[in-house]
Protein backbone atom coordinates (compact mmCIF):
# COMPACT_ATOMS: atom_id res chain seq x y z
CA UNK A 1 0.00 0.00 0.00
CA UNK A 2 2.79 2.58 0.98
CA UNK A 3 4.36 1.79 -2.45
CA UNK A 4 1.37 2.44 -4.35
CA UNK A 5 1.06 5.71 -2.44
CA UNK A 6 4.85 6.38 -3.12
CA UNK A 7 4.41 5.75 -7.05
CA UNK A 8 1.33 7.87 -7.10
CA UNK A 9 2.41 11.09 -5.71
CA UNK A 10 5.66 10.39 -8.45
CA UNK A 11 3.55 10.45 -11.03
CA UNK A 12 1.88 13.86 -10.12
CA UNK A 13 5.08 15.28 -9.35
CA UNK A 14 6.16 14.72 -13.26
CA UNK A 15 2.60 16.44 -14.36
CA UNK A 16 2.89 19.18 -12.74
CA UNK A 17 6.48 19.57 -14.08
CA UNK A 18 5.09 18.32 -17.50
CA UNK A 19 2.40 21.22 -17.29
CA UNK A 20 4.93 24.06 -15.66
CA UNK A 21 7.78 22.72 -19.06
CA UNK A 22 4.55 23.30 -21.44
CA UNK A 23 3.27 26.56 -20.11
CA UNK A 24 6.86 27.90 -20.27
CA UNK A 25 7.59 26.66 -23.81
CA UNK A 26 4.20 28.45 -24.58
CA UNK A 27 5.20 31.61 -23.12
CA UNK A 28 8.41 31.58 -24.53
CA UNK A 29 6.83 31.03 -28.36
CA UNK A 30 4.36 33.88 -27.76
CA UNK A 31 7.28 36.26 -26.91
CA UNK A 32 9.02 35.21 -29.50
CA UNK A 33 6.24 35.56 -31.61
CA UNK A 34 5.60 39.34 -30.58
CA UNK A 35 9.34 40.10 -30.65
CA UNK A 36 9.30 39.08 -34.15
CA UNK A 37 5.73 41.59 -34.92
CA UNK A 38 7.70 44.19 -33.14
CA UNK A 39 10.37 43.37 -35.53
CA UNK A 40 8.78 43.21 -38.79
CA UNK A 41 6.93 46.30 -37.82
CA UNK A 42 9.72 48.22 -37.28
CA UNK A 43 11.89 46.61 -39.71
CA UNK A 44 14.46 44.35 -38.05
CA UNK A 45 14.28 42.11 -39.95
CA UNK A 46 13.55 41.63 -44.16
CA UNK A 47 11.62 38.17 -44.25
CA UNK A 48 9.22 36.07 -42.59
CA UNK A 49 8.29 32.36 -42.22
CA UNK A 50 4.82 31.48 -42.58
CA UNK A 51 3.29 27.90 -42.21
CA UNK A 52 1.31 26.58 -44.61
CA UNK A 53 -0.28 23.07 -45.97
CA UNK A 54 2.54 22.49 -48.49
CA UNK A 55 5.18 22.93 -45.18
CA UNK A 56 6.77 26.28 -44.40
CA UNK A 57 7.57 28.79 -46.46
CA UNK A 58 10.00 32.07 -46.32
CA UNK A 59 8.84 35.39 -47.31
CA UNK A 60 11.23 38.13 -47.62
CA UNK A 61 10.03 42.15 -47.00
CA UNK A 62 12.33 43.50 -49.59
CA UNK A 63 13.23 46.99 -48.96
CA UNK A 64 11.65 46.97 -45.26
CA UNK A 65 14.58 49.32 -43.71
CA UNK A 66 13.95 52.15 -46.49
CA UNK A 67 12.58 55.38 -45.41
CA UNK A 68 9.23 54.84 -47.81
CA UNK A 69 8.00 52.09 -45.27
CA UNK A 70 7.18 55.56 -43.41
CA UNK A 71 5.05 56.60 -46.05
CA UNK A 72 3.05 54.01 -46.09
CA UNK A 73 2.76 53.83 -42.65
CA UNK A 74 1.55 57.78 -42.62
CA UNK A 75 -0.93 56.69 -45.52
CA UNK A 76 -4.57 57.62 -45.33
CA UNK A 77 -5.33 54.67 -46.95
CA UNK A 78 -4.82 50.60 -45.90
CA UNK A 79 -1.89 49.23 -47.47
CA UNK A 80 -1.69 45.32 -47.55
CA UNK A 81 0.85 42.77 -48.57
CA UNK A 82 -0.63 39.34 -48.78
CA UNK A 83 0.41 36.17 -50.47
CA UNK A 84 -1.62 34.48 -52.80
CA UNK A 85 -3.31 32.44 -50.30
CA UNK A 86 -4.36 35.81 -48.67
CA UNK A 87 -2.05 35.96 -46.21
CA UNK A 88 -1.46 39.04 -44.56
CA UNK A 89 2.20 39.35 -44.54
CA UNK A 90 2.24 43.14 -43.85
CA UNK A 91 -0.68 45.62 -43.06
CA UNK A 92 0.02 49.57 -41.31
CA UNK A 93 -1.40 50.96 -38.78
CA UNK A 94 -4.55 52.90 -40.80
CA UNK A 95 -5.69 49.17 -41.78
CA UNK A 96 -5.66 48.06 -38.29
CA UNK A 97 -7.93 51.08 -37.40
CA UNK A 98 -10.14 50.76 -40.32
CA UNK A 99 -11.12 46.93 -39.76
CA UNK A 100 -10.97 47.79 -35.81
CA UNK A 101 -8.73 45.07 -35.01
CA UNK A 102 -4.97 45.03 -33.10
CA UNK A 103 -2.08 45.74 -35.57
CA UNK A 104 -0.55 42.45 -34.23
CA UNK A 105 -4.11 40.33 -35.08
CA UNK A 106 -4.07 41.46 -38.67
CA UNK A 107 -0.30 40.68 -39.34
CA UNK A 108 0.17 37.01 -39.84
CA UNK A 109 -3.54 36.45 -40.19
CA UNK A 110 -5.58 35.76 -43.19
CA UNK A 111 -7.24 38.45 -45.18
CA UNK A 112 -10.48 36.22 -45.38
CA UNK A 113 -11.72 37.13 -42.12
CA UNK A 114 -12.85 40.57 -43.62
CA UNK A 115 -14.42 39.05 -46.34
CA UNK A 116 -17.93 37.77 -46.54
CA UNK A 117 -18.46 34.21 -48.70
CA UNK A 118 -18.93 36.33 -51.98
CA UNK A 119 -16.59 38.98 -51.59
CA UNK A 120 -14.02 35.84 -51.24
CA UNK A 121 -15.25 34.11 -54.13
CA UNK A 122 -15.07 37.50 -56.31
CA UNK A 123 -11.83 38.25 -55.04
CA UNK A 124 -10.20 34.95 -55.63
CA UNK A 125 -10.29 35.42 -59.25
CA UNK A 126 -9.32 38.27 -59.31
CA UNK A 127 -6.22 38.17 -57.49
CA UNK A 128 -5.08 35.34 -59.93
CA UNK A 129 -5.85 36.90 -63.32
CA UNK A 130 -5.95 40.96 -62.70
CA UNK A 131 -3.47 41.20 -60.42
CA UNK A 132 -0.31 42.22 -63.07
CA UNK A 133 -2.17 44.91 -64.94
CA UNK A 134 -3.94 46.13 -61.55
CA UNK A 135 -7.60 46.18 -60.76
CA UNK A 136 -9.78 47.87 -58.20
CA UNK A 137 -12.74 46.36 -56.64
CA UNK A 138 -15.87 48.02 -54.12
CA UNK A 139 -17.38 45.45 -51.40
CA UNK A 140 -17.45 45.45 -47.68
CA UNK A 141 -15.26 44.45 -44.98
CA UNK A 142 -16.42 43.09 -42.01
CA UNK A 143 -14.45 44.94 -38.90
CA UNK A 144 -13.62 43.39 -35.43
CA UNK A 145 -16.86 44.90 -33.37
CA UNK A 146 -19.25 43.38 -36.48
CA UNK A 147 -19.80 46.47 -38.08
CA UNK A 148 -18.84 45.97 -42.30
CA UNK A 149 -16.65 48.88 -44.07
CA UNK A 150 -17.69 50.13 -47.13
CA UNK A 151 -14.16 50.02 -49.46
CA UNK A 152 -12.53 50.19 -52.47
CA UNK A 153 -9.55 47.22 -53.10
CA UNK A 154 -6.83 48.33 -55.32
CA UNK A 155 -4.81 45.16 -56.12
CA UNK A 156 -1.65 44.53 -57.66
CA UNK A 157 1.38 42.21 -58.22
CA UNK A 158 4.63 43.18 -56.21
CA UNK A 159 7.82 42.38 -57.45
CA UNK A 160 8.69 38.61 -56.64
CA UNK A 161 10.68 38.48 -53.32
CA UNK A 162 14.14 36.34 -52.99
CA UNK A 163 12.32 33.40 -51.98
CA UNK A 164 10.63 33.69 -55.36
CA UNK A 165 7.38 33.59 -53.70
CA UNK A 166 4.23 35.37 -55.16
CA UNK A 167 3.24 38.59 -52.78
CA UNK A 168 0.28 41.04 -53.88
CA UNK A 169 -0.39 44.77 -53.04
CA UNK A 170 -3.71 46.19 -51.81
CA UNK A 171 -4.45 49.68 -51.53
CA UNK A 172 -7.78 50.16 -49.25
CA UNK A 173 -9.18 53.23 -49.77
CA UNK A 174 -12.46 53.54 -47.27
CA UNK A 175 -15.67 54.89 -49.18
CA UNK A 176 -17.58 55.85 -45.87
CA UNK A 177 -17.20 59.24 -46.69
CA UNK A 178 -18.05 59.09 -50.82
CA UNK A 179 -20.57 57.05 -50.19
CA UNK A 180 -22.45 59.38 -47.12
CA UNK A 181 -21.76 62.36 -49.78
CA UNK A 182 -23.61 60.43 -52.56
CA UNK A 183 -26.32 59.89 -50.43
CA UNK A 184 -26.59 63.63 -49.42
CA UNK A 185 -26.33 64.74 -53.31
CA UNK A 186 -28.80 62.29 -54.54
CA UNK A 187 -31.28 63.42 -51.57
CA UNK A 188 -30.43 67.10 -52.81
CA UNK A 189 -31.39 65.62 -56.23
CA UNK A 190 -34.44 64.39 -55.22
CA UNK A 191 -35.54 67.52 -53.69
CA UNK A 192 -34.85 69.27 -57.06
CA UNK A 193 -37.00 66.96 -58.64
CA UNK A 194 -39.95 66.90 -56.33
CA UNK A 195 -39.58 70.81 -56.59
CA UNK A 196 -39.21 70.94 -60.43
CA UNK A 197 -42.31 68.60 -60.75
CA UNK A 198 -44.86 70.78 -58.37
CA UNK A 199 -43.84 73.93 -60.45
CA UNK A 200 -44.48 72.33 -63.73
CA UNK A 201 -47.77 71.02 -62.01
CA UNK A 202 -48.48 74.90 -61.09
CA UNK A 203 -47.85 76.07 -64.72
CA UNK A 204 -49.67 73.08 -66.08
CA UNK A 205 -52.76 74.62 -64.12
CA UNK A 206 -51.93 77.89 -64.81
CA UNK A 207 -51.73 77.49 -68.73
CA UNK A 208 -54.58 74.96 -68.79
CA UNK A 209 -57.08 77.26 -66.14
CA UNK A 210 -56.10 80.70 -67.41
CA UNK A 211 -54.32 80.99 -70.94
CA UNK A 212 -56.31 78.44 -72.75
CA UNK A 213 -59.36 80.02 -71.78
CA UNK A 214 -58.25 83.20 -72.69
CA UNK A 215 -57.54 81.60 -76.22
CA UNK A 216 -60.16 80.18 -76.69
CA UNK A 217 -62.41 83.29 -75.62
CA UNK A 218 -60.19 85.10 -78.46
CA UNK A 219 -60.49 82.46 -81.01
CA UNK A 220 -64.39 82.79 -80.22
CA UNK A 221 -64.36 86.48 -81.02
CA UNK A 222 -62.34 86.27 -83.97
CA UNK A 223 -64.62 84.09 -85.37
CA UNK A 224 -68.00 86.51 -84.57
CA UNK A 225 -66.23 88.83 -86.38
CA UNK A 226 -65.18 86.94 -89.31
CA UNK A 227 -69.06 86.23 -90.22
CA UNK A 228 -69.99 90.12 -89.14
CA UNK A 229 -67.65 91.72 -91.71
CA UNK A 230 -69.77 92.08 -95.05
CA UNK A 231 -69.21 89.89 -98.18
CA UNK A 232 -67.93 92.80 -100.32
CA UNK A 233 -64.90 92.61 -97.85
CA UNK A 234 -63.14 89.39 -99.07
CA UNK A 235 -59.71 90.19 -97.93
CA UNK A 236 -60.34 90.93 -94.65
CA UNK A 237 -62.71 87.78 -93.89
CA UNK A 238 -59.58 85.73 -95.14
CA UNK A 239 -57.39 87.28 -93.02
CA UNK A 240 -60.17 86.85 -90.14
CA UNK A 241 -60.58 83.49 -90.71
CA UNK A 242 -56.53 82.89 -90.73
CA UNK A 243 -56.17 84.76 -87.83
CA UNK A 244 -59.08 82.61 -85.87
CA UNK A 245 -57.09 79.16 -87.49
CA UNK A 246 -53.64 80.65 -85.95
CA UNK A 247 -55.45 81.11 -82.64
CA UNK A 248 -56.82 77.41 -82.74
CA UNK A 249 -52.92 76.47 -83.19
CA UNK A 250 -51.86 78.11 -80.51
CA UNK A 251 -54.65 77.01 -77.96
CA UNK A 252 -53.82 73.13 -79.08
CA UNK A 253 -50.38 73.79 -78.66
CA UNK A 254 -50.58 75.66 -75.08
CA UNK A 255 -53.31 72.64 -74.20
CA UNK A 256 -50.08 69.91 -75.86
CA UNK A 257 -47.58 71.89 -73.26
CA UNK A 258 -50.16 71.83 -70.09
CA UNK A 259 -50.08 67.81 -70.93
CA UNK A 260 -46.47 67.48 -71.26
CA UNK A 261 -45.70 69.13 -68.12
CA UNK A 262 -48.65 67.56 -65.78
CA UNK A 263 -50.31 64.33 -67.86
CA UNK A 264 -53.94 64.42 -66.39
CA UNK A 265 -53.96 61.12 -68.38
CA UNK A 266 -51.31 59.56 -65.96
CA UNK A 267 -53.15 60.04 -62.97
CA UNK A 268 -56.36 58.97 -64.37
CA UNK A 269 -55.97 56.69 -66.01
CA UNK A 270 -52.38 54.58 -65.87
CA UNK A 271 -48.95 54.62 -67.91
CA UNK A 272 -49.78 52.54 -71.05
CA UNK A 273 -52.85 55.02 -71.55
CA UNK A 274 -50.16 58.11 -71.66
CA UNK A 275 -47.45 56.45 -73.22
CA UNK A 276 -49.65 55.67 -76.08
CA UNK A 277 -51.21 59.18 -76.27
CA UNK A 278 -47.40 60.84 -75.83
CA UNK A 279 -46.50 58.24 -78.95
CA UNK A 280 -49.37 59.19 -80.59
CA UNK A 281 -48.71 62.80 -80.17
CA UNK A 282 -44.81 62.88 -81.20
CA UNK A 283 -45.50 60.68 -84.41
CA UNK A 284 -47.94 63.45 -85.68
CA UNK A 285 -45.57 66.29 -84.93
CA UNK A 286 -42.73 64.60 -85.66
CA UNK A 287 -43.35 62.21 -88.95
CA UNK A 288 -41.21 59.46 -86.83
CA UNK A 289 -43.25 56.27 -86.33
CA UNK A 290 -43.41 54.89 -82.82
CA UNK A 291 -44.75 51.33 -82.51
CA UNK A 292 -45.99 50.54 -78.58
CA UNK A 293 -46.17 47.18 -77.10
CA UNK A 294 -46.94 46.75 -73.47
CA UNK A 295 -48.22 44.89 -70.63
CA UNK A 296 -51.60 45.56 -69.16
CA UNK A 297 -51.11 45.99 -65.88
CA UNK A 298 -54.43 45.12 -63.74
CA UNK A 299 -52.39 46.77 -61.04
CA UNK A 300 -51.88 50.28 -60.81
CA UNK A 301 -47.78 50.97 -60.59
CA UNK A 302 -47.40 53.33 -57.85
CA UNK A 303 -47.45 56.57 -58.65
CA UNK A 304 -43.83 57.47 -58.36
CA UNK A 305 -42.75 54.85 -60.48
CA UNK A 306 -45.17 55.88 -63.31
CA UNK A 307 -44.11 59.28 -63.64
CA UNK A 308 -40.52 58.26 -63.78
CA UNK A 309 -41.26 56.17 -66.80
CA UNK A 310 -43.39 58.51 -68.15
CA UNK A 311 -40.28 61.43 -68.22
CA UNK A 312 -37.60 59.07 -69.20
CA UNK A 313 -39.78 58.12 -72.01
CA UNK A 314 -40.87 61.68 -72.58
CA UNK A 315 -36.84 62.84 -72.69
CA UNK A 316 -36.44 59.61 -75.42
CA UNK A 317 -38.24 60.76 -78.01
CA UNK A 318 -37.21 64.53 -77.60
CA UNK A 319 -33.72 63.06 -77.66
CA UNK A 320 -34.85 60.90 -81.21
CA UNK A 321 -36.23 64.20 -82.45
CA UNK A 322 -33.44 66.34 -82.01
CA UNK A 323 -30.30 63.99 -82.50
CA UNK A 324 -30.84 60.49 -84.00
CA UNK A 325 -32.38 61.55 -87.44
CA UNK A 326 -34.46 58.27 -86.84
CA UNK A 327 -37.69 57.05 -88.80
CA UNK A 328 -38.74 54.23 -86.45
CA UNK A 329 -39.17 54.31 -82.85
CA UNK A 330 -40.44 51.27 -81.04
CA UNK A 331 -41.27 50.83 -77.08
CA UNK A 332 -41.58 47.48 -75.25
CA UNK A 333 -42.91 47.79 -71.66
CA UNK A 334 -42.34 43.70 -69.87
CA UNK A 335 -42.93 42.76 -66.34
CA UNK A 336 -41.49 40.07 -64.59
CA UNK A 337 -41.77 39.27 -61.19
CA UNK A 338 -41.33 42.21 -59.13
CA UNK A 339 -39.72 44.28 -62.12
CA UNK A 340 -40.97 46.26 -64.60
CA UNK A 341 -39.05 46.94 -68.28
CA UNK A 342 -39.36 49.66 -70.96
CA UNK A 343 -37.15 50.04 -73.67
CA UNK A 344 -36.95 52.47 -76.11
CA UNK A 345 -35.20 51.93 -79.68
CA UNK A 346 -34.54 53.83 -82.43
CA UNK A 347 -32.90 53.03 -85.88
CA UNK A 348 -31.13 56.49 -86.04
CA UNK A 349 -27.73 57.31 -85.17
CA UNK A 350 -25.50 56.02 -82.91
CA UNK A 351 -23.69 58.36 -80.06
CA UNK A 352 -20.95 57.79 -77.31
CA UNK A 353 -23.37 57.50 -73.92
CA UNK A 354 -20.45 58.21 -71.92
CA UNK A 355 -19.58 61.54 -74.02
CA UNK A 356 -22.93 62.37 -75.25
CA UNK A 357 -23.39 66.54 -76.40
CA UNK A 358 -26.85 66.00 -75.92
CA UNK A 359 -27.81 66.71 -72.14
CA UNK A 360 -25.36 69.86 -72.46
CA UNK A 361 -27.74 71.79 -75.34
CA UNK A 362 -30.39 72.44 -73.22
CA UNK A 363 -30.57 72.89 -69.28
CA UNK A 364 -33.90 72.44 -69.33
CA UNK A 365 -33.81 68.50 -70.51
CA UNK A 366 -33.42 65.84 -68.72
CA UNK A 367 -30.09 64.06 -70.45
CA UNK A 368 -28.81 60.75 -69.60
CA UNK A 369 -27.96 61.31 -66.33
CA UNK A 370 -30.56 62.82 -65.28
CA UNK A 371 -32.70 59.35 -66.85
CA UNK A 372 -30.41 57.46 -63.92
CA UNK A 373 -30.93 59.70 -61.25
CA UNK A 374 -34.72 59.43 -61.75
CA UNK A 375 -34.33 55.81 -62.18
CA UNK A 376 -32.39 55.62 -58.95
CA UNK A 377 -35.10 57.54 -56.68
CA UNK A 378 -37.32 54.69 -57.05
CA UNK A 379 -34.77 51.48 -57.00
CA UNK A 380 -34.05 51.22 -60.88
CA UNK A 381 -31.47 51.36 -63.39
CA UNK A 382 -30.78 52.84 -66.80
CA UNK A 383 -28.98 51.12 -69.39
CA UNK A 384 -28.20 52.54 -72.69
CA UNK A 385 -26.43 50.73 -75.87
CA UNK A 386 -25.14 52.14 -79.43
CA UNK A 387 -23.66 51.17 -81.86
CA UNK A 388 -23.06 52.12 -85.69
CA UNK A 389 -26.29 50.73 -87.62
CA UNK A 390 -27.88 49.42 -84.71
CA UNK A 391 -29.73 52.65 -83.17
CA UNK A 392 -30.24 53.35 -79.79
CA UNK A 393 -31.41 51.52 -76.87
CA UNK A 394 -32.57 53.01 -73.51
CA UNK A 395 -33.97 50.22 -70.96
CA UNK A 396 -35.04 51.11 -67.58
CA UNK A 397 -35.55 48.58 -64.93
CA UNK A 398 -37.53 49.22 -61.99
CA UNK A 399 -38.64 46.92 -58.83
CA UNK A 400 -42.08 47.23 -57.76
CA UNK A 401 -43.96 43.91 -56.49
CA UNK A 402 -45.75 41.14 -58.10
CA UNK A 403 -48.11 42.48 -60.58
CA UNK A 404 -49.59 39.72 -62.93
CA UNK A 405 -50.04 41.26 -66.88
CA UNK A 406 -51.22 40.50 -70.55
CA UNK A 407 -48.88 41.51 -73.39
CA UNK A 408 -50.54 43.30 -76.23
CA UNK A 409 -49.27 45.56 -79.07
CA UNK A 410 -50.41 48.91 -79.43
CA UNK A 411 -50.01 51.05 -82.43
Amino acid sequence: MKTNLKSSKTEKLKFQRFNVSAFQGLTARLAVAEETVRAIRSGEVDSVMVAGKEGSQVFTLDGAEHAYRVLIESMNEGALMVTVNKTILYANERFARMVKCPLEQVTGGSFRRFLSATDRAVLRPLMKRSAKDGSKIQMRLHCGDGSQLPVQISIQELARNRSDQLTIGMVVTDLTESRRNEEQLRALTHRVVQAQEAERGRVALELHDHITQLLCAVLVRSQTLADQLPAREQRLKREALKLRELLGQTAEEVERISRNLRPGVLEQLGLVAVLRDAGIEFAKRTGVSVKLVCVSLPVRLPGDIELTLYRIFQEALENVALHSRARHVKVNLTKSAGLVQLVIHDDGISFDPEHHPASRKKKSRLGLLDMRERANFVGGIVQVKSAPGQGTSITVQIPFGKIRGIAKAVR
